[in-house]
């Protein structure tokens, strides 16, 4: 558990985190009595709670992407384009888990034309100027990319192992870097089939951290191209625009435009009642007695 929640920020990664609730569940989905599958719900619930509970955030954001095509599409129409339709049962649980975010009294944040991960590096960004230690929570390893002095990564744990937080040791030991933005040039070489990013062929991520440790940078292989030799050096050289392009796609960006109020991230008392309805729709037993969501006794009126 942290010392004192002054001045710490979390910003959830939300769409990273349902989709990991869900698929943790996948094998044994969990079902209400009227036949919603609630794993996703149960999960992300879960994670949310837990986060409350051990670190009792002072400010606090969700952050979701939206699903209007963003800068990245128009540059690359194939961007994410091998992705696979979010299952049914998974796009009916959005909108029962925006209400529980809602109920908590946590923001929603969303902007049109940019991703999660935009918006977090960029609010993330912002906080540090205003003197705020910043905790993105993702599975996500792009967003390593961002971790500085004030910025740090939390990872959820696997399998009930305990949370991971990485700071910059951690970034640097992880990828066999020096410095985070190389994260960038990493991601750019071997590219990342989750986002249909294309990378170099024949580059997985150990010979992409090797290059780039070697170098320093995509530009610094470039540099040192004559150094290579074999299908490696010829794939970099037929490759060339598609690395840089991949670049480009892996980097985040962190000046979207919008505004981080302090305000608005402040950490407020849950709304009870709603959160009850919903817990009691879903039939979540566990949660409404963990929250002490119990109706109040009802008192006789004597006329």
């Amino acid at each position: 558990m942290m010392e004192n929640n002054t001045q710490k920020l979390f910003l959830l990664d939300a769409f990273a985190l349902i989709y990991r609730s869900y698929y943790a569940f996948i094998r044994t989905p969990r079902f209400n009595s009227k036949g919603v599958n609630t794993s996703a719900m149960l999960g992300f619930t879960n994670t949310l709670v837990q986060l409350l509970e051990t670190e009792n955030p002072g400010y606090i954001g969700v952050v979701f992407d939206v699903s209007a095509p963003t800068f990245r599409h128009e540059m690359f129409p194939e961007y994410k384009a091998n992705r696979e339709a979010m299952p049914e049962d998974l796009r009916k649980s959005i909108p029962y888990i925006r209400n529980i975010i809602r109920a908590f009294n946590i923001p929603i944040i969303e902007k049109e034309g940019f991703e999660a991960d935009d918006v977090i590096g960029t609010l993330a960004t912002k906080a540090e100027k205003e003197g705020f230690t910043t905790f993105m929570m993702t599975p996500d390893k792009d967003y390593a990319q961002l971790v500085s002095d004030r910025i740090f990564m939390y990872k959820p744990g696997k399998s009930g192992n305990d949370n991971e937080i990485w700071g910059l040791k951690e970034v640097k030991e992880n990828f066999g870097i020096e410095n985070t933005d190389q994260v960038i040039d990493v991601l750019g070489l071997m590219g990342d089939t989750a986002d249909n990013i294309p990378g170099c062929p024949g580059i997985g991520p150990k010979t992409a951290e090797k290059l780039i440790a070697d170098f320093g940078s995509i530009d610094g292989v470039y540099q040192n191209i004559n150094k290579l030799k074999g299908k490696q050096k010829e794939n970099l050289v037929e490759f060339e625009q598609q690395v840089r392009l991949s670049r480009t796609l892996a980097t985040i960006i962190r000046d979207v435009p919008i505004e981080f109020s302090k305000k608005e991230l402040t950490r407020d008392e849950i709304d009870k009642e709603a959160l009850k309805a919903i817990f009691d729709d879903l039939e979540f037993r566990n949660f409404a007695e963990r929250l002490n969501l119990k109706e109040a006794p009802k008192v006789e009126t004597a006329f």
